[in-house]
Formats: C-alpha cells, structure tokens, sequence
C-alpha cells in the first residue's frame, strides 16, 4: 500500500537510489510469478534503507522475514566487502528462489541464510547488529522487537515494515494481526533513550534508534 499518489511515488523512486539490475529482475520475477508479492517492500522502501546502510556505515545486518530475498539483497549491495546480512525465514521454496538470484550477485556472498521461526532462530543467535530489519510475522513483532533492542550495537537502527497496516492500526480489536502491530507500535513509542520515527513510506516503516 502506498499513502502517496502514484505518479508522485515513481518521480520518488525515479530521483532516488536505486537497486541493481539483478534485484531489480528479482522483484519482477516475485511479482510475475510468486503468491503473495505485495510483501516486497517495493523500490522506495529499498532506498530508504540504502540510505540508512550508508549513514550508519552499517556492517552487519540481520533480518526477520526472507520472502523471495529482494531486501537481503538490496542490504547487502550497500554493504563493505566484509559486511553480512543474516535472513531468517520458515518458507523453503521462496529461499530456493532468494539464494538462486543471490547467486547471481557478487554480494550474495555476504548472505546467511537460517531456516528457522524467528523466535527458535533468536535463541541461537548472540551476536551484535548494526541493523535489525523486522518483517516476518506480525504477531511475534513485540517479540522480535525485544530481542533487537537487546542485540543492537551501540550506534545501530531498528527498521520496522508494516507498521501502519494498510491503516488497520487506526482501529483496535480487528483482529490479532491488528492489534499485535498496535501493540509493538506503543511499545515503541514508550521506550525511553530512544529516537523514534514512524514514516509513512509503503505500509509504515518505524525507525528506532538509542539515544
């Protein structure tokens, strides 16, 4: 869902930074021929996060929710060599998809791949990150919300998809989805020695970061 009209949202896009040539066959081969590829976060959304990468000379990465690989892929096109992007998803079919166009990325190197819920990959997981990008499952969001602000290096960001639901967080008690992004949006909004900035770009990206 975008909240601008679109012809605005391309001039967006057009004056912007944009992903290679292979995300960008990645995303068109997810809308031609993948179910449920309004979860791709879109060019725009893409950007975005190429602009936080850059400005936190981000490192590490991990993310909540895989899909078909497009924002793993963006990430880690704006990485160091060195850098990493670790991606966790339950859906092994749309991973075969992620890794066989990472593979035709020189920065498909830089990509971890764990099959796993994210709450059972969580408990592995000890590491540091510069950057924690939370779209999976929207009613564990509180909880990967908790471990990311546990697992944030000093300087790191938090990004968060979906966090206004095609306007549904207007509205409580529509149904748990709903009510579970409503709940990780307050508890956001009360965390205290954070920066925070809920954008309305694509379906809400809420940005968190320490003071």
């Amino acid at each position: 869902m975008s909240w601008i009209p679109e012809e605005i949202q391309s001039y967006c896009v057009n004056h912007s930074t944009r992903p290679s040539e292979i995300a960008k066959k990645l995303q068109d081969f997810t809308v031609q021929s993948v179910h449920g590829s309004n979860m791709l976060i879109g060019e725009m959304e893409a950007s975005v996060l190429t602009f936080l990468i850059k400005l936190g000379r981000v490192r590490s990465v991990l993310e909540f929710g895989t899909y078909t690989g497009y924002s793993a892929l963006v990430m880690a096109e704006q990485l160091p060599d060195d850098g990493t992007v670790t991606t966790i998803d339950v859906n092994v079919e749309t991973c075969k998809i992620a890794r066989r166009f990472w593979d035709e990325s020189p920065h498909g190197k830089k990509i971890t791949q764990i099959l796993k819920p994210g709450l059972a990959a969580m408990e592995e997981l000890t590491a540091k990150f510069d950057l924690v990008f939370i779209d999976a499952d929207k009613n564990n969001y509180s909880n990967y919300l908790q471990w990311s602000l546990e697992h944030l290096s000093p300087t790191g960001i938090i990004v968060v998809d979906n966090t206004l639901w095609s306007g549904k967080v207007l509205t409580p008690g529509l149904d748990r989805q709903t009510d579970s992004i409503r709940e990780h949006n307050e508890r956001v909004n009360s965390l205290s020695g954070y920066t925070k900035t809920l954008l309305p770009i694509r379906d809400g990206m809420y940005l968190i970061q320490k003071t």
